[in-house]
């Protein structure tokens, strides 16, 4: 019973699996592999004579070839008995670009197989899985989303067999919520089951869903599979050394997530300010409430682009992509280029 299996840890040391530290422990580990399995059967709904067997873990750094080359660092690699490569990804904050950085992972996994001499047809099929702990699409209500190359009128896949792309996403919230809803039904439902396990602790919140706690506490009598993690889970979160590092990660993310948010507040008030000051100079200047208006409109528009210049600047600094840093600031990948080279060039100015 899942009583015994947790009898000597109180729920709230339980870590959250949706820490990417925690997530690969569980479910990369060697040891662990038949819980990985089964995860990966549930996700990829494989059943029958076209279920994954046998997995063998993979190096998870791929790029770097050469000197300027981007090195990627993936969570969970995989190769099935049936030679296809599955990668699994765990994001618990939102950086906004998950699906550049999804083709980019795919892209790098597909392409580093061709080695010298080796033909095309010896690619295998390579699939992306991105369990996010945030909204990815908006205007669906699936949690679970698939996609495959579709021709654009006829809708039909380029290829159906081994498919060289396929990508999952599966959004935790919008599971949770229907859930929470009692849409669902785990007792039926392999996957929503190990959704549950992945659900039941929230770090960030500093919460235990004991709901969840109760169901998963039935359906593990009746899942040997699901016990087996719960004890792996127990033991993982009693481990110092383990405790040590997922706590670490743990802060880490968070302090990630603050200083996101510090930036956008810190584009949100400079913007303000600037743009009251230089609104309220043009509007004197101009005359009249029609000045004033209008310099209030353009001056907040150029505090605006001032601030998101300036955030644009911080974060060069930084070395973040010039894609994330489009994303926070709304400004251009084209004005970005254009900073960095003068923070480049301010740069060498200063060496000599």
């Amino acid at each position: 019973m899942i009583e015994k299996a947790l009898r000597r840890i109180p729920l709230t040391k339980l870590m959250d699996l949706k820490v990417d530290y925690a997530f690969k422990q569980m479910f990369g580990s060697e040891k662990n592999k038949h819980i990985t399995v089964v995860f990966l059967n549930a996700i990829l709904n494989r059943t029958g004579r076209n279920t994954i067997q046998e997995v063998a873990f993979m190096k998870q750094e791929f790029g770097g070839e050469y000197k300027d080359d981007k090195q990627s660092r993936l969570d969970i690699l995989v190769k099935t008995q049936d030679q296809q490569m599955i990668n699994i990804e765990i994001q618990l904050s939102n950086q906004h670009d998950m699906f550049k950085r999804t083709l980019f992972y795919w892209a790098q996994l597909y392409t580093s197989q061709l080695q010298k001499g080796m033909g095309y047809h010896k690619l295998l099929t390579t699939i992306t899985i991105n369990i996010c702990n945030f909204t990815v699409f908006p205007q669906s209500a699936y949690y679970h989303s698939t996609f495959y190359l579709y021709e654009d009128k006829t809708l039909k896949r380029l290829v159906i067999q081994d498919d060289a792309l396929e990508v999952h996403f599966i959004e935790m919230n919008k599971f949770l919520e229907q859930w929470h809803r009692g849409v669902l039904k785990p007792l039926d439902d392999i996957l929503a089951r190990w959704l549950l396990l992945l659900g039941m602790v929230d770090a960030r919140k500093k919460k235990v869903y004991e709901k969840i706690y109760h169901e998963l506490e039935e359906l593990a009598m009746k899942d040997e599979h699901l016990l087996q993690a719960f004890n792996v889970w127990e033991e993982l979160s009693l481990s110092q050394e383990d405790v040590i590092a997922y706590q670490s990660r743990l802060k880490y993310i968070l302090d990630e997530e603050a200083k996101l948010d510090d930036v956008k507040h810190m584009a949100e008030q400079k913007g303000m300010q600037k743009g009251m000051q230089k609104g309220m100079q043009k509007g004197m200047q101009k005359g009249m409430q029609k000045g004033r208006e209008e310099g209030k409109k353009e001056g907040k528009k150029e505090g605006k682009n001032e601030a998101k210049e300036e955030i644009a600047n911080d974060l060069l600094r930084n070395n973040m992509d010039i894609d994330f840093i489009s994303k926070i600031t709304g400004l251009s990948m084209e004005r970005i280029e254009e900073i960095k080279k003068g923070l480049i060039q301010n740069n060498d100015d200063q060496l000599r």
